[in-house]
């Protein structure tokens, strides 16, 4: 599975700077979804990982709109996810993940979500992590999001995405190797 290692990725103080007034911006604008966490703290835990900021910035740049979700008081950890209303449309019209992607025989797409989710850093969301996400704002009215697959399902060459339609959050299949225009798929950050 082809990956490259982002260790090495990083932003000018420029880029720095913009991606940090952009996600403070966002921050302020979305209080409800962080809740007692401090913007100088997520700050502060960010710019001591120029790693995880350069896949902030990513995450930020293929469309997601990455907002805080959580902090764990006790490693000081801050959980980041794709805020986006839709599925980030930089990271549409992807397969699943790289087996699938070989698998196909014509009309491949340019990548799988799996491999372009190892490339900018981050974890596609899980199923849970998904129906969470949705208790934080309502996501994905007219675009779906492939989510992390359990291997049984996978084995048997089916992906499962997600979306809310009718103020309900759906959980569907489809081949590892479908994609579309509306499907995407939004990560998460731990820095």
């Amino acid at each position: 599975m082809p990956t490259t290692p982002n260790s090495k990725k990083k932003l000018t103080a420029d880029q720095r700077d913009a991606l940090l007034k952009t996600l403070k911006a966002r921050f302020e604008k979305n209080m409800r979804r962080h809740k007692g966490i401090d913007w100088s703290k997520v700050q502060e835990r960010v710019e001591a990982h120029p790693a995880k900021l350069w896949s902030l910035n990513e995450m930020e740049e293929t469309g997601g709109e990455p907002d805080v979700i959580g902090f764990d008081k006790k490693s000081g950890e801050i959980t980041f996810c794709d805020c986006a209303p839709e599925s980030p449309k930089g990271r549409r019209s992807t397969c699943y993940d790289y087996e699938a992607l070989q698998s196909r025989k014509e009309h491949k797409p340019k990548t799988s979500a799996i491999d372009m989710a190892n490339e900018i850093g981050i974890t596609i969301l899980t199923e849970a992590q998904y129906r969470a996400l949705q208790e934080l704002g309502e996501f994905d009215l007219k675009t779906s999001s492939w989510v992390k697959t359990p291997d049984d399902i996978r084995e048997l060459g089916g992906a499962i995405f997600c979306d809310r339609r009718y103020n309900k959050v759906f959980m569907y299949h489809n081949g590892a190797e479908s994609y579309y225009g509306a499907r995407g798929f939004r990560g998460i950050l731990v820095v």
